[in-house]
């Protein structure tokens, strides 16, 4: 009898050799299967072997060692599932992630796949609406905008037609959920698309994937084929009155397209350019229908709350921070990785106690909260809640859940340059604001960094300032009204990267919210 062994087939492991490492396992007579990843990053490839006592763990394998790994005198981890980072983590979106192989329908619904769905069916569009509301489940794109409100706003408009259009151009640097979500566990977006189709009245769904995820758009494609096959899409599925086709369309590098209505506009044909508000896409989205438009994880959680009910999702959290949220450790940073938590765990917690430090052992300056337009936030507050709330009276943001780490060694006025270059560079160019803004930005920076004395500082910071306040109040989306964010941050925190006295620094206006400006949409 040979050994079944788990090789990650997750792109982050195939970088580093786990295609390889299958191949050899194979050549050794070993019965390789292939799962997502677990998200312990920092060990890819994981290789786990099935023994009596559960899932051995491998880690860093190599082809080399593959014949250690089978002869049980390699390095271990012990049984995976007990490993003290994944023990301690609350799964909910990720419970199968890592677990089984992606396309195995059957082994989906042996760990509780379509449960939720056969659940909605049995309801009412209004009940399954209801429950996701009472689950207090926000959109886990970045706005943080009630699923349930939108979702009940696309099912009482009137119209022919509606769609379910689902966000993966996940573009934000140190995020990786969704394309590890769509690798591992693609039945649960499936599901999720399929119960919001159900509950707002829609017989179509689009997902728009980045064309830089060639393992999540082949992966997903193939389980939509499976799901086609299995009767979990297409005419009356289930032999329900519902009818739901799915499709893939892939981006083309675009980052503002992570935006809503510059996705739709993508989706559409045209090019991607951000839409003015109103009318909001729940009323007039995809070819001026209602649509419903969520990120990958906010989907994929919807079967996990049918299933058990809202009130059991909604046991989870913080505050008005309700259930879990799937944070990415990245950047300097010793374990960096998947952990999904409830809301209210600190920011100390999460970057030291999971992440454990930094890569390069030298102090934490700072992390960078939701994405490449998130404030950056020193060790002084690493005692904030991570919520919704909590983090943005800091003048910060969730986002989307990425956690960037940066030692004392980061400057800070250059990633607050980097901010404005980014904009620049990535702005669709429908409002002044954020195409002009932006390139100012830069220039006003390196005067500011450049200065002669500190009265020359003063004066830049001054003009710096009320162009973040203008690009704060006067951006369509955002790409722009965010991009003060870091910029305001880095000043506030660390002055002195930028030649300014702690005097000086105080200058800085406080970051002002964008929520108004941008709910419901993240670049």
């Amino acid at each position: 009898m040979s050994t079944t062994v788990w090789v990650p087939c997750d792109a982050a492991a195939v970088s580093v050799g786990a295609d390889e490492v299958a191949a050899a396992f194979a050549a050794a007579g070993a019965t390789v299967r292939r799962n997502g990843s677990r998200g312990m990053l920092w060990l890819e490839p994981l290789v786990e072997i099935e023994t009596d006592q559960g899932r051995i763990g491998f880690p860093a394998v190599s082809p080399d060692r593959v014949q250690s790994v089978l002869d049980g005198t390699a390095e271990s981890i012990g049984v995976v599932a007990e490993h003290d980072w994944l023990a301690r983590q609350q799964r909910v979106t990720f419970t199968r992630v890592g677990v089984i192989e992606p396309t195995d329908i059957a082994a989906y619904q042996d760990l509780g796949g379509f449960a939720g769905l056969r659940r909605a069916l049995s309801m009412d569009p209004q009940e399954v609406v209801a429950e996701v509301t009472a689950s207090g489940l926000r959109g886990r794109g970045g706005a943080g905008f009630p699923t349930g409100v939108k979702w009940e706003t696309v099912r009482t408009a009137e119209s022919d037609l509606k769609f379910i259009c689902c966000n993966a151009d996940e573009g934000d640097s140190g995020t990786f959920a969704d394309r590890m979500l769509m690798e591992g566990d693609p039945f649960a977006l499936i599901e999720g698309m399929t119960i919001a189709a159900h509950a707002v009245g829609a017989a179509e769904g689009y997902v728009y994937v980045r064309s830089e995820y060639p393992h999540a758009i082949a992966t997903f494609g193939r389980a939509i084929e499976i799901a086609y096959a299995h009767g979990w899409l297409g005419e009356r599925i289930q032999g329900s009155d519902l009818s739901f086709d799915l499709h893939v369309r892939v981006g083309a590098g675009a980052y503002i397209c992570g935006e809503e209505t510059s996705m739709l506009d993508s989706l559409e044909g045209k090019r991607g350019e951000v839409r003015a508000k109103p009318p909001i896409p729940a009323l007039s989205g995809l070819f001026g229908r209602p649509t419903v438009v969520n990120n990958v994880v906010t989907l994929a959680t919807v079967p996990m709350i049918l299933a058990d009910g809202g009130q059991q999702y909604a046991s989870l959290g913080f505050e008005r921070s309700r259930g879990t949220s799937v944070f990415q450790l990245a950047g300097n940073v010793n374990r960096g990785g998947i952990v999904e938590v409830a809301f209210g765990m600190s920011i100390g917690d999460l970057v030291e106690g999971f992440g454990g430090g930094t890569r390069t052992g030298r102090p934490v300056k700072a992390v960078q909260i939701g994405g490449p337009l998130g404030a950056y936030v020193p060790p002084e507050q690493f005692d904030l809640p991570l919520a919704y709330e909590s983090l943005a009276e800091a003048d910060a943001m969730l986002g989307h859940g990425g956690v960037v780490v940066f030692d004392d060694s980061m400057d800070a006025a250059a990633m607050a340059r980097f901010a404005m270059e980014f904009c620049a560079l990535e702005s669709c160019g429908k409002c002044t604001p954020c195409r002009i803004g932006s390139t100012r930005g830069v220039e006003v920076i390196d005067r500011i960094t450049g200065a002669p004395d500190d009265g020359v500082r003063r004066t830049q910071l001054t003009l710096l300032d009320d162009l973040c306040t203008t690009m704060t109040k006067g951006s369509l989306c955002a790409l722009g009204g965010l991009t003060p964010m870091p910029v305001r941050s880095a000043l506030k925190h660390f002055p002195e990267d930028f030649g300014i006295s702690g005097s000086a620094g105080d200058d800085v206006g406080d970051v002002e919210s964008a929520t108004e400006t941008v709910e419901g949409a993240r670049p």
